[in-house]
């Protein structure tokens, strides 16, 4: 009778504690994914989202949206991702409708967003595995591009607080301001956007050093410009000691790899940047990288063969994923 009461003591461990479940040894994949303007068909008024709606631009019937969500998590369940930053998602509507498609439905997966100013309503959001991890808090953190010309409100970065496996960790989801207008025109958005993520980044490693920070987004830098080498002060190598934040997409992009296309040249906007502790903890340890694309995602049609198999041409739906190819990071876990 007492080993009847152990052996149901230790299922119900395993089993309603959903943490529990994910802390054995192994590998976790956090990824990274924009997502193409995974938006829902309802027109909300206080957002510029008419384009996708069935009376818009796009003509974005319910079928379209199906099919974009089933596309979506097809690639979610070929990732699949312990933890994955997402970007352009409209609501939570959508987050809900993403984690029920049945490709990834047996996961569990749950959400974090939380409703911004973008203009045309895009957000960035976070969705996890619960038996690998736990949110403990998450926040918008503003980006105040007020200051400088254009557009005077941009994407919130998501802080999301939680533990990924058995350690704390704190993981930022952004969407930087685009290049419309012109590289050198908008670059001073995106510094702004790397301070944000900069300041937060070193508010939490004044207080620990060893704190494990996740920064992930579509930046719409590559990792050697600027607001990611000088603002943001990620970099391409590792060092002996000291905290710094350490970017695995450099080396990627230098190879002449990339995740986006435009005017037929590869851009590498969508990284994963760790902080050092990461590198070297031993129940959490950065165990490679890569730009995630399986072979259903790649274009083959002339002209655009290699590139990312895009949802849209212009208005018009061409069954395709996203413009841009998702990233990844593993992390090797263990026991203490």
């Amino acid at each position: 009778m007492r080993l009847i009461n152990i052996l149901f003591v230790c299922f119900l461990f395993l089993f309603v504690n959903p943490v529990a479940r994910g802390q054995s040894s192994g590998k976790v994949a956090v990824g990274f994914y924009n997502c193409e303007n995974l938006f829902d068909t309802i027109d909300d008024p206080a957002k510029e989202d008419e384009e996708f709606t069935p009376e818009g631009k796009c003509r974005y019937t319910d079928r379209i949206y199906r099919q974009k969500l089933k596309n979506i998590s097809s690639v979610l369940a070929a990732m699949r991702p312990a933890v994955v930053g997402l970007a352009e998602i409209e609501n939570s509507t959508v987050l809900k409708d993403l984690t029920a498609q049945q490709s990834i439905a047996a996961r569990g997966y749950r959400y974090v967003i939380h409703s911004g100013p973008d203009p045309r309503g895009i957000n960035v959001a976070l969705i996890y595995d619960p038996a690998s991890f736990r949110v403990l808090k998450s926040e918008p953190i503003k980006v105040d591009i007020s200051s400088t010309s254009g557009k005077s409100v941009t994407r919130d970065v998501l802080h999301v607080h939680g533990i990924l496996v058995k350690d704390t960790v704190d993981i930022f989801v952004n969407h930087w301001p685009s290049r419309r207008g012109g590289t050198d025109e908008s670059s001073d958005k995106r510094n702004i956007a790397a301070q944000v993520n900069r300041d937060a980044a070193a508010r939490l490693m004044k207080k620990n050093k060893n704190a494990h920070i996740i920064i992930m987004g579509d930046l719409n830098d590559n990792p050697a410009d600027p607001s990611i080498t000088n603002v943001l002060g990620a970099i391409a190598e590792r060092k002996s000691s000291g905290s710094y934040l350490y970017n695995p997409f450099a080396s990627i992009h230098a190879s002449g790899s990339g995740t986006e296309v435009y005017r037929k040249q590869w851009n590498l906007f969508d990284q994963i940047i760790i902080s050092s502790s990461l590198l070297t903890d031993k129940t959490l340890t950065y165990n490679g990288a890569e730009i995630f694309k399986p072979s259903f995602i790649i274009d083959t049609y002339k002209g655009h063969e290699g590139e990312p198999h895009r949802s849209f041409k212009g208005p018009r739906w061409i069954n395709g994923y996203s413009d841009h190819f998702p990233v990844v990071t593993y992390f090797t876990t263990s026991s203490r």
